[in-house]
């Protein structure tokens, strides 16, 4: 049961992307606009295996350090949201 949720998930991110690629496509990006989609791309899937390993962690202090990189992966999130927007 879990195997296939996870496979839906994965399948979901992989449709996701390839639907914010097309949308693009239309677009002509920058390489620093390309480059800042990879990076952000990589911080939610990293902050995606985090919540992933929290859930399935059974060491209280490995949850820690989990919970303290998730704060990082938000917090870089949301500096680079709000260098988007200005």
């Amino acid at each position: 049961m879990a195997r296939g949720w996870e496979s839906k998930s994965v399948e979901d991110q992989i449709e996701a992307a390839e639907s914010r690629r097309a949308i693009t496509l239309g677009k002509k990006q920058s390489a620093v606009e390309d480059a800042r989609n990879r990076e952000r791309e990589q911080l939610l899937l990293s902050r995606t295996r985090v919540l992933h390993d929290i859930e399935h962690a059974h060491n209280p202090r490995y949850q820690d350090i989990l919970r303290g990189a998730l704060k990082h992966l938000d917090d870089k999130l949301l500096e680079f949201d709000q260098q988007s927007i200005v």
